[in-house]
């Protein structure tokens, strides 16, 4: 037996018991004639001690034992002299009678301790090391816990758990597929799954009635800090359901998660907000309503005064940050560099301070009188001591998306942007369509089996860019953590769907046929939800990046700097894949 007990579990009704440890050595520390190793393992930390004047021989191994040494320690349990109240286990210690080292290790290229020293590059490289950290390792036992606690409830609801393949057929028509080669089918190719959601639909065709899979998907699309190319979802569909249904049941969900991962009782309905309003007061699909800030348009309180910046603007909105007056120029300059950065893009920005005296100082002062800026402090609500920030632009829609990166950020700097407050809501009645520019035609706003809204059904006819969508997303704290739709069950309207995103009737076939055919024998009303499980954990973990809560993440690039994937395969690998490579000449 390697070990009697974990060195996580020893308390002080141990003493005087004779035990067992394994384990990897987090640091050795010499006093005296007295050696003390810290033994670690996944379930905590036990100090073994080691005395010369007990045995000299043991001691002196010890002396010469390195940092994540993997060892087995035999000895008695005792109360600790010097107790140690950040340890669960710290009013012991192992008083060691034998050492046996399992393997030695090299010096670890980087601390494994809570605080490292190493950066994310070399962490990522030596992931199977950065795993033996606390943080981490207490982000993988979330995730399981999670997993474990969506699988009860989703029992409890009369959810089947339904494997779905991994090689499927190519969809054009959402992100950027990854293509898996054929060998025996000589120029042909699979692809890997962006989301099951053909097959879920097929699986309520055949009256599976609830499904669901903790499934992984793939995108290939830039990467972000809440992105990787391989991802986790909670997939799930349901039939004979209306899209309150599928909101009650979800919404559900989430209070049994918050409620036995975080331990925290949700009792109020979550909010719902249509799509327009979000935009129109968040400039965000995805608003974070920890704290206020709400836009105010301000383009019958500015325009007309001479300042031709707002005069000739198609929107003029601003925010009002609460206690924020005493921002300095200096801090005042910081955020207008900050919005006109490139991945923002505002050419500048205006900003009026509310004074103590009820007075209000702008940076545009000689273009408006005190009686026109009273007016702003009415519209914007701002009451002495608050700052008042605007900006404007020849797109409205652009404008709100710059200025809600400048409401976040303000936000993240007076400090309301608690990653221990939850607030979330659904966001509903979105555009079914969006328009691409770069393709010059209306593009699935969520994809093509998307139910219209009942009453905008007749718009498909006529103007298909203002029907919305029987879609909805659940957000948390500015993170989509997951969203879904009602679907088109009917042949006949998946088949306008199709030729109003202009797929001629033989691309719809070649490529949605099987559905569009299912739907012929018998398709019951249908759809669901799918939960982002790596954004799930990330959220409860309070983790800016979905990596640390992923066992073998990518990089920023796509790679495994571990596994050094991609990589190049061989010639012979090649022929047997029928495949011939015709890359761009390296400069």
């Amino acid at each position: 037996m390697f070990r009697s007990n974990t060195c996580g579990e020893l308390r002080i009704a141990d003493a005087g018991r004779e035990v067992t440890l394994a384990g990897w050595v987090q640091r050795v520390r010499k006093m005296g004639g007295m050696t003390f190793v810290d033994l670690r393992d996944r379930y905590g930390i036990t100090q073994v001690v080691f005395n010369v004047e007990h045995d000299a021989e043991l001691t002196n191994a010890a002396n010469h034992l390195g940092r994540e040494f993997v060892i087995q320690v035999t000895g008695k349990v005792a109360e600790r002299t010097a107790k140690n109240a950040s340890l669960p286990t710290g009013d012991i210690e192992i008083i060691a009678d034998r050492l046996n080292i399992l393997n030695p290790s090299e010096v670890p290229p980087f601390t494994i301790e809570d605080e490292s020293d190493g950066g994310d590059d070399i962490r990522m490289r030596y992931r199977y090391l950065d795993l033996r950290r606390t943080p981490v390792r207490r982000n993988l036992e979330l995730r399981h816990k999670m997993t474990m606690e969506v699988r009860r409830y989703l029992d409890s609801k009369g959810f089947l758990e339904i494997e779905t393949p991994m090689l499927v057929g190519s969809t054009p028509e959402g992100a950027r597929d990854f293509v898996v080669p054929s060998r025996m089918n000589p120029g042909q190719f699979y692809a890997l799954p962006q989301s099951p959601q053909t097959l879920k639909q097929l699986l309520m065709v055949s009256g599976m009635d609830r499904y669901f899979q903790i499934v992984k998907c793939f995108r290939d699309e830039d990467l972000r800090a809440d992105r990787q190319p391989e991802f986790t979802q909670i997939d799930c569909e349901m039939s004979f359901i209306e899209q309150d249904d599928v909101i009650e049941l979800f919404e559900g969900m989430a209070k049994h998660l918050f409620k036995e991962i975080r331990g925290i009782e949700l009792k109020e309905p979550f909010l719902r907000m249509p799509w327009a309003d979000a935009m129109k007061y968040y400039g965000s699909d995805k608003p974070d309503l920890r704290f206020d800030m709400r836009f105010v348009e301000l383009m019958d309180v500015l325009k007309g005064y001479g300042f031709s910046v707002f005069d000739n603007a198609e929107y003029i909105g601003g925010i009002c940050a609460k206690g924020a007056a005493t921002y300095t120029r200096k801090q005042l300059d910081a955020l207008t560099e900050y919005v006109k950065r490139p991945q923002i893009g505002a050419k500048g920005m205006v900003y009026a301070r509310v004074e103590e005296d009820g007075n209000v100082k702008s940076s545009v002062d000689k273009f408006y009188t005190q009686e026109v800026l009273q007016e702003l402090r009415k519209a914007m609500n701002a009451e002495p001591g608050d700052l008042i920030l605007i900006l404007s632009g020849d797109d409205a829609m652009r404008t709100r998306k710059q200025l809600c990166e400048l409401r976040l950020e303000m936000g993240r700097q007076l400090g309301l942007r608690d990653k221990d407050k939850f607030v979330c809501l659904w966001v509903v009645d979105f555009p079914m369509f969006e328009w691409s520019d770069e393709e010059q035609r209306l593009m699935a706003m969520h994809h093509p089996f998307t139910h219209p809204k009942d009453e905008d059904i007749a718009l498909l006819d006529t103007d298909p860019a203002i029907v919305r969508a029987d879609a909805y997303d659940m957000v948390i704290n500015g993170v989509e953590v997951g969203g879904g739709s009602i679907r088109i069950h009917d042949s006949e309207l998946q088949a306008k769907m199709f030729e109003i995103l202009g797929f001629t009737p033989e691309k719809a076939q070649e490529q949605f046929g099987f559905l569009m055919n299912a739907f012929k024998y018998g398709a019951p009303p249908h759809g669901g939800l799918a939960y982002g499980l790596d954004r799930w954990v990330s959220l409860f973990a309070g983790l800016d990046s979905i990596r640390d809560c992923i066992a073998f993440p990518k990089n920023n690039s796509g790679r495994d700097v571990m596994l050094d994937a991609p990589a190049a395969l061989d010639q012979k690998q090649l022929d047997e894949l029928n495949l011939a490579l015709n890359l761009p000449e390296s400069k």
